[in-house]
């Protein structure tokens, strides 16, 4: 499941979408940038309804990124291997209850 929902939701938001409003908007950098803030923003909006608004934060951030990969390479498998490294890395935490020492660590 994990390697489905990177797959797919790279597949979708940074593929497919990127692709249509690339066509609305054009190729120049500003409608490259733009097309990176909004589908950075229905990505993370995504995750609202399972992980609340720490879950739109991280993923509006990752999708920013991403989508800044994807417009300056045009690659999207490396991006559906990161996201299936991240969301296993995820689930490993949670599994293995590290959530709270991993955040201290980063944070202090």
């Amino acid at each position: 499941m994990i390697v489905v929902a990177g797959f797919g939701e790279e597949t979708l938001f940074r593929g497919y979408m990127f692709e249509r409003f690339g066509k609305l908007f054009g190729s120049s950098v500003w409608a490259k940038t733009l097309i990176v803030l909004l589908t950075s923003v229905w990505f993370g909006l995504g995750h609202y309804s399972l992980q609340g608004l720490a879950g739109v934060e991280q993923a509006t951030i990752f999708g920013f990124a991403f989508g800044t990969i994807f417009a300056v390479t045009g690659r999207v498998w490396m991006l559906i291997i990161a996201h299936a490294a991240f969301d296993l890395t995820a689930l490993a935490m949670i599994y293995w209850n590290l959530e709270s020492k991993v955040a201290h660590f980063v944070f202090e």
